[in-house]
C-alpha cells in the first residue's frame, strides 16, 4: 500500500508559532494553585489546569474553552477560533496582564469543564 500526503497551499496556512518566552509569562501569571501545565504542540501550546485543557496559546495570544460561567465572569466576551477550523473560543485581549483575574478565569472555566475521558487500553487478543 502506498500513502499520498496532500500539500497544502502555503497561502492559506495560518502560522501558530508562539513564542516559548509568552507562554512562560502567562503560566507565570496563574496562581500555583491551578496547578497550570503547558505542552507544546503544532505550533502553539496547549495549557492544562488541573489535567483538563483550559486553553490554547496560539500566534502569542491566549485562547480559552468557552463556558457560562467564564462568559459571566468575563463580561464583554471576544470569542475567536485559534486556528483555523477551531471551534470557538474567549480570546483574551487585555486580561492576561492582571494575574488576580486571569487566575479566576482559569478557576472557573477548570471548574465548568468535566474531567478528562479515561484512555482505554488497547488489548492484544
Amino acid at each position: 500500500m502506498s500513502c499520498s500526503r496532500r500539500r497544502r497551499n502555503p497561502d492559506t496556512i495560518r502560522a501558530m508559532a508562539v513564542d516559548l518566552e509568552f507562554v512562560n509569562f502567562v503560566v507565570d501569571q496563574i496562581d500555583d494553585a491551578c496547578e497550570v501545565t503547558h505542552r507544546m504542540m503544532f505550533g502553539g501550546c496547549t495549557l492544562y489546569s488541573k489535567g483538563k485543557v483550559v486553553g490554547l496559546i496560539c500566534d502569542n495570544q491566549l485562547f480559552i474553552k468557552p463556558t457560562e460561567s467564564g462568559r459571566a465572569f468575563i463580561g464583554d466576551v471576544v470569542e475567536a477560533p485559534a486556528y483555523e477550523g477551531a471551534k470557538m473560543s474567549f480570546l483574551i485581549e487585555g486580561g492576561v496582564e492582571d494575574r488576580q483575574w486571569l487566575t479566576e478565569l482559569i478557576t472557573l472555566t477548570e471548574e465548568a469543564l468535566p474531567a478528562p475521558k479515561k484512555k482505554k487500553k488497547n488489548r492484544e487478543k
